[in-house]
């Protein structure tokens, strides 16, 4: 869109922007190949954006619309545009702007202003359920009086469906692993483990990504300038309150006393007089500039208390997703717990057993050796002389043994080493 257009309601020049980037196409690729060099470039976000204009009365209309001309409508700067972008990912956020709200909560990207919702165009189940939804409220409320602002239904919209989807989605995580936790519980094996491990992934990203929300709600709670900013409706009204007639008279005085402080003679009536004009011209300025904020700092409480009404329940919904999760973790510790003192009792039986293995594998290395000893062939041994003298060495070696790997045992007793 160029320069030159007059400013025009900005979404009634949807298709004239779109029979400009057609004539483009024409122009620069003779319909072969400017195609794919303009899809390339609506890739890359430089190009025109399909997106859905909700307005107050709740109806709706898809749009093409380039980033420059949202940026220009709404008063806002490129990083904040860049919050919408599905290309990037970005933590859940909510800024207050001076013509709009940018909310990026998870799936959910729109622009918020003081008369319409401009909303990222996407087959993501969010986006039409907030579409759908938004515009049966709107529509719904024309019979029913509503003293909550335009901005304020959208936001509290795109809170409502963030903190019931992350809600099922903690509700879902968590009938999915207390059963297999209780199964690891049980049968500790390398499949039980696995999906553990796979499952408190996605408890952590999870938590994460419910925390942001969190941290971000409780920011704009605590900050009372970013509370008032966001206020939108009274603003606009506030800057569309002055009547033309008082700013004119200002202007006009302010411009008579600089005329005349430029041009007036050097009599000293004239120059008073002309001080006295500029002096009632700043006086005139000053108190309209004090009136308008007075009224707009007695505005802001009762603004800043219904916005923080509306986003301190929202805040209980998540604080208690929050520790849903939080629970489900220390759950998961919990379990890790057990299966560590299992697999440590575990541990200790097998040293336990090995002790007796290696004691008795000492026993048996001394009956060993006493009967290799006697197995050599002696010449001048007369324990030779006797058949049956074999047979007692045999049997006073065994005894000598069995005495030995009993007093082992009651050694280990002793000691403690495991009970017996």
């Amino acid at each position: 869109m160029g320069e030159s257009r007059p400013p025009y309601s900005p979404f009634n020049l949807s298709e004239s922007t779109s029979s400009n980037n057609t004539g483009r196409f024409q122009l620069d690729g003779h319909g072969i190949r400017g195609g794919p060099r303009i899809q390339d470039l609506k890739k890359r976000g430089h190009g025109s954006r399909s997106w859905i204009k909700i307005d107050v009365n709740g109806d709706t209309e898809i749009l093409e619309l380039d980033k420059a001309f949202i940026m220009r409508h709404c008063s806002l700067p490129a990083r904040d545009l860049r919050l919408l972008d599905p290309l990037f990912i970005y933590p859940s956020t909510i800024l207050g702007r001076e013509k709009a709200i940018v909310i990026s909560l998870e799936q959910i990207r729109c622009i918020i202003t003081a008369d319409e919702v401009i909303l990222m165009n996407s087959l993501d189940g969010s986006v039409i359920q907030y579409k759908s939804e938004l515009s049966k409220r709107l529509q719904s409320n024309k019979q029913h009086s509503d003293d909550q602002p335009f901005e304020f239904r959208a936001l509290e919209l795109a809170l409502e469906l963030t903190c019931m989807s992350l809600d099922a989605q903690a509700i879902e995580l968590e009938m999915e692993i207390y059963p297999v936790l209780d199964e690891l519980a049980s049968s500790i094996s390398t499949h039980n483990l696995e999906r553990v491990r796979r499952l408190k992934g996605q408890l952590l990203a999870l938590t994460q990504r419910v925390q942001k929300v969190h941290d971000e709600i409780e920011h704009l709670m605590d900050d009372d300038e970013d509370m008032a900013e966001m206020y939108l409706t009274e603003k606009k009204q506030r800057s569309e309150g002055y009547p033309v007639s008082d700013l004119g008279f200002q202007s006009g005085t302010f411009y008579e006393a600089k005329t005349l402080s430029k041009s007036a003679p050097v009599s000293p009536v004239g120059s008073i007089g002309g001080v006295h004009k500029l002096q009632r011209a700043f006086s005139q300025l000053t108190s309209s500039s004090r009136h308008g904020s007075f009224i707009s700092s007695s505005n802001s409480g009762e603004n800043i208390v219904q916005l923080e009404m509306l986003l301190e329940a929202y805040f209980v919904v998540i604080d208690h997703t929050l520790s849903k999760l939080s629970t489900l973790k220390e759950y998961i510790d919990d379990t890790e717990d057990l299966i560590n003192i299992k697999l440590g009792n575990v541990q200790n039986q097998l040293i336990q057993f090995e002790l007796l293995i290696t004691a008795a594998t000492f026993v048996a290395t001394i009956f060993a050796a006493v009967t290799a000893v006697f197995g050599m062939n002696f010449e001048e041994a007369t324990i030779f002389n006797y058949p049956s003298a074999f047979n007692w060495v045999l049997i006073i070696t065994g005894f000598l043994c069995g005495f030995l790997y009993l007093s082992f045992l009651i050694y280990f007793r002793h000691k403690k080493v495991f009970p017996l």
